[in-house]
């Protein structure tokens, strides 16, 4: 058994060239939680030590004497009742020393829990190139001892078993698989859990690579306003390059949010277009946007995909308003003003709820109300500035 303790046991043996100073018997044992344990450590008669010289530590720690038991001039022990889970995956220092603090024998002693079954497994394929599973560990989760998982796979009505090899992605409970995967053919897919005091397995599931697609985000976001449209920005994204050649009905999503904030708006109903118009924004401010990809039913699948990252942020500005730049002093334009947005209040609210998303209706239709409008306050400024000369 490989411990932190194998040096100690290589400096034990250096104390004498034909036999060892002393030994500990269990030599590192396996317990579960709540055992107790009473180890002896037996010292060569032939070194002249006597048992009660001796002294117990553990993890560098030393045990009371009230723990000890002479059971002979050359063997002492100690017990530890009721253990808790061992602080190091590599197992407990137990050492015994001499009366100098000399070093005799060491056990590592690993105490925790059987695996429970593995749980919430879930895989993955970028591109129909490789596959990525991830699991739980159970519900109990902590084992304090080292605890070994092995995803294993195999085609469902043929071939062998194969191992997982890569555990190397830098997610816990994760293992990457990045080739030879066949398509048009399900897997059967499980993992294995095991240390020193059991093993567990959990549920087997069976996958076609086609139904666990996921894309790279959708490249070539841009951004821009949509004239001199104060509240509307036009969002224009590519297809995936890794999925060109395939077929799919891609689905979007795009996401935006103010520069001052962390709160996204998420747009759902985008659908299969590659652009968007954003609608109801605020005038003259920063917003940052998103877009991610979802490929439903590749080459025939009838199962959705699974969603992509996001895509990097871009960001963009709205137009300022007009109507914040135009200062008036007229009391009776403002009247007409205040008449005009009592009217309307109710039809603009209206077309502002419907105009979200990118429903190509409601994006017409707000636009012809927002030139209108615009044209309108130009129109109401130019009377005034006339007025006033």
């Amino acid at each position: 058994m490989i411990c932190l303790l194998f040096l100690l046991h290589c400096a034990a043996g250096v104390l004498s060239s034909s036999t060892q100073v002393a030994t500990i018997y269990p030599q590192d044992p396996a317990l579960p939680i709540g055992s107790s344990l009473t180890a002896t450590c037996s010292v060569n008669p032939d070194h002249g030590v006597h048992a009660g010289s001796l002294y117990w530590t553990l993890n560098g720690k030393r045990l009371p004497s009230s723990t000890y038991s002479i059971l002979s001039p050359t063997v002492l022990s100690v017990t530890l009742p009721r253990l808790s889970g061992s602080r190091q995956r590599s197992g407990d220092n137990l050492v015994c020393h001499n009366s100098g603090g000399h070093v005799l024998a060491g056990s590592c002693i690993y105490v925790g829990m059987p695996p429970e079954k593995p749980v919430n497994l879930t895989c993955w394929s970028r591109n129909t190139k490789d596959l990525t599973c991830r699991w739980a560990p159970g519900a109990q989760g902590e084992t304090f001892i080292k605890t070994k998982y092995t995803l294993k796979y195999k085609l469902r009505w043929y071939g062998r078993e194969k191992e997982c090899e890569d555990y190397s992605t830098g997610e816990p409970y994760t293992c990457y698989i990045p080739r030879d995967l066949a398509l048009f053919t399900p897997y059967e897919i499980w993992v294995e859990a095991s240390n020193q005091l059991g093993t567990a397995t959990s549920d087997v599931i069976y996958l076609d690579i086609l139904d666990v697609v996921t894309t790279d985000p959708p490249t070539d976001v841009t951004v821009s306003r949509v004239g001199d449209l104060e509240d509307q920005l036009t969002v224009r994204w590519g297809t995936p390059p890794a999925l060109k050649d395939f077929l799919f009905q891609a689905k979007y999503q795009i996401r935006y949010r103010l520069e001052e904030s962390s709160d996204w708006k998420v747009v759902d109903d985008v659908g299969n277009q590659t652009s968007c118009r954003l609608a109801g924004l605020r005038p003259g401010t920063v917003y940052f946007v998103q877009v991610r990809c979802n490929p439903v039913g590749i080459l025939g699948s009838r199962k959705a995909g699974i969603w992509s990252d996001w895509s990097h942020p871009t960001a963009a500005s709205t137009p300022h308003s007009e109507r914040l730049l135009t200062g008036s002093c007229d009391s009776k334009v403002g009247q007409q003003n205040s008449t005009l947005r009592r009217d309307l209040k109710q039809f603009f609210g209206w077309v502002r709820k419907h105009a979200y998303g990118c429903s190509g209706m409601s994006i017409k239709l707000y636009d012809q109300w927002r030139v209108w409008l615009q044209k309108s306050h130009k129109t109401r400024n130019q009377v005034l500035q006339g007025d006033k000369s």
